[in-house]
C-alpha cells in the first residue's frame, strides 16, 4: 500500500486522493476501480470531480480498526490502477500498432 494513503482513527478508515491530467484518465481509473471492487466484493466510498478522485475505505461496521481486506484493497488499487496507467498503456499500444483502431476510449 502506497504512502499516499492516510489512515484515520475516528472512525477507522483509509483515505486517498488521486489526481489526473485528463478526464479520460480519471474515467479509466474509475473503470479499473469498479472492476477490482466487483472481483473483491468490496465497495469503498468514491467521490470525484473533473480531475480528482477521493477514495475512503471504512473499517467493517462495529469494528474499531481496519482489517487486512481494507489494506489489501488499497494495495491492489495502487498496483493495478495507478493514475494515468491505462492512458499510458493505450498510448504505448497505439504507437506499437498504429493501425489498431481499438482502444479503451472507443469502447
Amino acid at each position: 500500500m502506497s504512502q499516499n494513503w492516510q489512515e484515520r482513527s475516528r472512525p477507522p478508515r483509509l483515505e486517498r486522493r488521486y489526481e489526473f491530467e485528463s478526464y479520460q484518465a480519471l474515467r479509466e481509473f474509475l473503470d479499473c476501480a469498479a472492476e477490482i471492487s466487483e472481483r473483491e466484493g468490496f465497495y469503498p466510498d468514491i467521490s470525484f470531480g473533473r480531475d480528482y478522485v477521493n477514495i475512503t475505505i471504512h473499517a467493517d461496521e462495529g469494528s474499531q480498526s481496519l482489517a487486512d481486506k481494507q489494506r489489501r484493497y488499497a494495495q491492489i488499487l495502487d498496483e493495478l490502477c495507478p493514475p494515468g496507467a491505462m492512458a499510458r498503456a493505450t498510448a504505448v499500444v497505439a504507437s506499437v500498432n498504429p493501425t489498431s483502431s481499438t482502444s479503451r476510449a472507443s469502447r
